[in-house]
């Protein structure tokens, strides 16, 4: 065992041999072998030797331990409930055997077992926990049963009649417990019940959580529409704690419903079970009032009343009611709380949510008024105003942030937004000075300076100002240089070398983010989309499977954790951890992902390293089946995960997020169709009996050919849907989500070419159910396939001539474009010589017929139909086609390699000494990516080349 934990596997298989010399049955010492074997790629040896001991039914404890630790490794957790159930039987009062299968149902989700097992746990020894898993159970069946109705009249009632039972008994004792009979009565939607019993004497338990039993209770008055009672706990606890912004929108939202009903309290008793109840416009104006009054005297300023007062101005305002409530003139409350809390960094998001309550023609008046209350101060006459400290910096930066958001910046000139430009970065600068003490994990006060700036330039950039981007990278990387922890910085980096066609800055950029977990999946989208779209293959690869690995670990994780959930009692947690794993296995993400790497691993390996039918074969793939819950499909990026201080005409908006889910959807599935098509291919190629034999139809094969011209119908259908969709020539902002490479796949002509090639498999299935002799129609359509295809081939590689990098004025332009038609000739051209040797299958054995029959008849001259010569040419063809884009890649990496940067003036005087350096850099980074994407396609190309040569029948 020692060997195995420190990894040493072939030792351990080792001292296992010896031990079992001399005692052939010590079980313990087997599974330990199996383990060492497992580890060291011997699977089925393993799975052989567990097996042999899982039949003897071990119950000693040193076994059954390491069999679970095996079968976990082999992830197969249903074989740990069959070796526990055994163990069960032999050992029936065995506490630690039943609490093991317990556990052992949980990892395979197995709840009719677990209420079960909890229940005969509760018999051995009558523990509340064995009894409230037992009741867990029950209610995950109901979160799992597909029949709504069943949930509600079988599980849930019966779960509650076993809580019930303990409340009689008076055998509640934990908190976990009471959760749980809450959990139950909510679900049932039995809100009062719930209610009294959070506000009963079982509610005191709820102690772990601060004011647990108050969100509770909120949470039911809420669902029981009992708007007095909101209003009346919502008001005590602002009482208590006038900073709590939650319950400051529950006080409105009631206040309002109140009044919408025209509700009176009554004139007797109290007005609701919680105390007093506002239920006029007048009293929420002095209540906020009061709190503002009260805060005043508080010993640390609190945010809270402050933005209160600016949220009933926006309520009234929506209701038509203005100023006859004589609350203030937001404007001016605005410039209050900026004076009061202009130096924190959260001032800026606080007045964000309000800006809308400001008239556009106070825009620029309304900054001016912030800028004249920040001290700033100039060395001489002309020169910029600066902060002497931290305090007027944030200020300061504060109002930039503002400006931006109300659009001030984007109406200027292209010359004032330049001076402005400079004028951040002078800023950022100097603001280094006040960070010089920080860690390298820790942000510069002034990075947000940096931020802006690069934001005015994409802006000139999106108006055609080219030079503008390398000035983004340039202040990016400097600013990278003094905060290397900012994601910020790193992310938008990404996002620009991404769009300019470089992918290779990008990795490094992308790992030192340490993306960890969750992140995978929510800002995963930034890598896999460029990777092999630019041509990076080895880089594609490995970032599939980072994301392939969260996605699957996720799997095994989640059991773990609910396991844990169970141990501690935290029942309200596990439909949560269910929810979590559902949602991640439902993710666009994973199922893109998934997608594009088994289409990467056919494209660099299938017939190159092993045939296309192995590769097919070790993915287990299959034209029939599709895995990806297409109705469920759920779009987990962070689109936002890039700070944006852009006015909301300007900014993704919720109709963007809908189109680009639509727009991947559809990508997805034409990869997906174009991954199952290709798989089709190898399961056409067996041995097909004459047209007229009856074996055809039992065979399964012509049912293959039918799969296939099924997925074809589907696929045109995909692409038509793409076609529409793009018409509609949506724009996303340059911030928000990267358009898909539908555009590019139907422009360059990749889409006609891969679609007609699957067709010309169908054509070749029926020359090969037809036979030869009388089938000069299909031959003859077989030949103008080929030659089309030819075309259409030569047709794309002429979209991808060009230069990649071209000096313009003194400024570099990439081309990306080109770059990501060269990735789809790669393919294509991959898939017609995938279509190509299943041709070759086909007519290979025609042709050793025919030579056979000319040796019978002793003729000369057997005339040889004319396919063979339309494929010989065809292949031909495609071999000279392959060798010249192998001989234009060459022609590029020289271009590349010559490319002198330099010697590029960068005309703009703009830039100041230590910028050149950091413009070096740049320009050096997505030249030597360019030259590295080129390799990398040619490599590939080559070996392909090597393919094309075998097929000259």
């Amino acid at each position: 065992a020692d060997y195995l934990d420190n990894g040493n596997n072939k030792m351990a298989i080792q001292q296992a041999d010896k031990l079992l010399k001399k005692h052939k049955d010590l079980h313990c010492a087997k599974v330990l072998k199996a383990i060492g074997l497992q580890r060291t790629g011997k699977q089925d040896e393993a799975y052989a030797l567990a097996q042999e001991v899982a039949a003897l039914e071990p119950t000693d404890d040193n076994s059954l331990q390491a069999l679970t630790i095996l079968y976990r490794e082999m992830h197969r957790p249903e074989l740990v409930t069959k070796l526990y159930e055994a163990a069960v039987k032999k050992v029936p009062n065995s506490e630690e055997y039943h609490s093991h299968l317990f556990m052992a149902y949980a990892r395979v989700g197995e709840y009719k077992k677990m209420q079960q097992a909890g229940m005969a746990l509760y018999k051995i020894v009558p523990k509340n926990p064995y009894y409230f898993w037992s009741v867990m159970s029950l209610i995950m069946q109901s979160i799992s049963a597909q029949d709504e109705n069943l949930s509600k009249t079988m599980f849930l009632p019966l779960a509650e009649r076993m809580v019930e039972k303990m409340v009689k008994e008076d055998k509640i004792e934990a908190e976990a417990e009471v959760e749980l009979y809450y959990m139950i009565l909510e679900r049932l939607e039995k809100y009062k019940e719930a209610l009294d019993v959070v506000r009963g004497k079982l509610g005191e338990k709820l102690t772990s959580e601060l004011q647990s039993r108050e969100n509770k209770c909120m949470a039911m008055y809420k669902k029981l529409h009992r708007w007095p009672e909101c209003n009346a706990l919502a008001r005590r606890l602002l009482l208590k704690n006038s900073d709590d912004w939650q319950f400051y929108i529950t006080y409105f939202d009631s206040v309002f419903q109140l009044i919408d009903e025209s509700w009176t309290p009554p004139a007797e008793e109290e007005h609701s079970l919680e105390g007093e109840v506002h239920c006029s416009i007048e009293q929420a104006v002095n209540f906020i009032e009061e709190r503002i009054t009260e805060e005043s005297k508080s010993s640390r300023p609190l945010r809270g009343p402050y933005l209160a007062k600016l949220e009933l101005i926006r309520r009234l305002r929506h209701r038509g009611c203005n100023d006859e409530y004589k609350l203030g003139d937001p404007e001016d409350l605005m410039f209050q709380y900026f004076k009061k809390f202009g130096d924190k960094p959260c001032c800026f998001t606080d007045l964000k949510v309000f800006v809308d309550l400001l008239p556009p023609s106070q825009y620029t008046k309304f900054i001016r008024q912030l800028l004249d209350v920040i001290p700033l101060a100039a060395a001489a006459e002309n020169e910029v105003a600066l902060p002497g400290d931290i305090k007027a910096l944030q200020q300061h930066l504060c109002v930039v942030q503002l400006s931006r958001l109300l659009g001030i910046y984007h109406a200027m000139e292209k010359k004032q937004k330049l001076a402005v430009v400079r004028e951040l970065m002078l800023r950022y600068r100097h603001g280094l000075e006040f960070g010089k003490s920080c860690l390298k994990t820790e942000l510069q006060f002034s990075d947000y300076y940096c931020l802006l700036a690069v934001h005015l330039l994409l802006d000139l950039w999106l108006e055609g100002e080219e030079a503008a981007v390398w000035q983004c990278l340039t202040l990016l990387e400097e600013g990278l240089s003094h905060s290397p922890s900012n994601a910020q910085f790193k992310l938008l980096l990404i996002r620009i070398y991404c769009r300019l066609g470089a992918f290779e800055p990008v990795s490094e950029l992308y790992s030192s983010l340490d993306a960890k977990h969750i992140q995978h999946d929510t800002i995963g989208y930034l890598l896999t989309r460029y990777a092999g779209s630019l041509g990076h293959y080895a880089a594609a690869s490995q970032s599939c499977n980072f994301a392939l690995r969260f996605f699957h670990s996720n799997q095994k994780d989640t059991s773990e954790y609910i396991i844990q959930a169970y141990k501690y009692g935290a029942f309200e947690k596990i439909p949560e951890f269910i929810a979590f794993r559902n949602r991640l296995n439902s993710s666009l993400h994973f199922a893109q992902v998934r997608t594009e790497r088994m289409l990467l691993d056919l494209l660099l390996e299938a017939n190159i390293s092993t045939s296309l039918e192995e590769s097919i074969k070790s993915m287990s793939l299959s034209p029939e089946e599709d895995d990806i819950p297409w109705k469920d499909l759920r779009d987990n990026r962070d689109l936002t995960v890039l700070f944006s201080w852009d006015p909301k005409d300007r900014d993704i908006s919720e109709e963007h997020r809908k189109l680009s889910l639509e727009e991947e959807t559809l990508w997805l599935r034409i990869r997906s169709l174009t991954l199952r098509l290709v798989s089709g291919l190898p399961t056409l190629g067996h041995t097909i009996q004459p047209k007229n034999s009856e074996k055809t139809a039992e065979n399964g094969v012509s049912s293959k050919i039918d799969t296939i011209r099924a997925l074809l119908q589907q696929l045109e259908a995909a692409v038509d849907s793409g076609k529409k969709f793009l018409e509609q020539k949506i724009q996303y902002p340059v911030l928000g989500p990267p358009p898909t490479r539908m555009a590019g796949f139907f422009s360059n002509g990749s889409c006609q070419c891969q679609t007609s090639l699957f067709y010309l498999v169908s054509d070749i299935y029926e020359l090969d159910t037809n036979g030869l002799e009388d089938s000069a129609e299909i031959q003859e359509r077989i030949g103008n396939s080929f030659k089309s295809l030819v075309e259409r081939l030569t047709d794309l590689f002429n979209k991808c001539k060009g230069d990649l990098i071209e000096v313009r004025d003194g400024t570099l332009k990439t081309h990306p474009n080109l770059l990501e038609n060269l990735v789809f000739f790669v393919e294509t051209i991959s898939i017609a010589l995938w279509v190509s040797s299943y041709c070759d299958s086909v007519l290979r054995p025609f042709k050793s017929n025919l030579q056979k029959k000319k040796k019978k008849k002793k003729e000369s001259s057997v005339a040889m139909p004319p396919v063979f010569t339309h494929f010989l040419d065809y292949v031909t063809e495609l071999q000279t086609l392959t060798s010249n884009v192998i001989d234009h890649i060459k022609g590029l990496e020289i271009i590349l390699t010559a490319l002198k940067l330099e010697e590029l003036s960068l005309k703009d005087t703009l830039l100041l000494q230590e910028e050149k350096k950091f413009t070096k850099t740049v320009q050096g980074k997505v030249q030597s990516s360019y030259h590295h994407s080129v390799q990398e396609i040619g490599e590939l190309l080559k070996k392909r080349l090597d393919t094309i040569k075998k097929l000259k029948i």
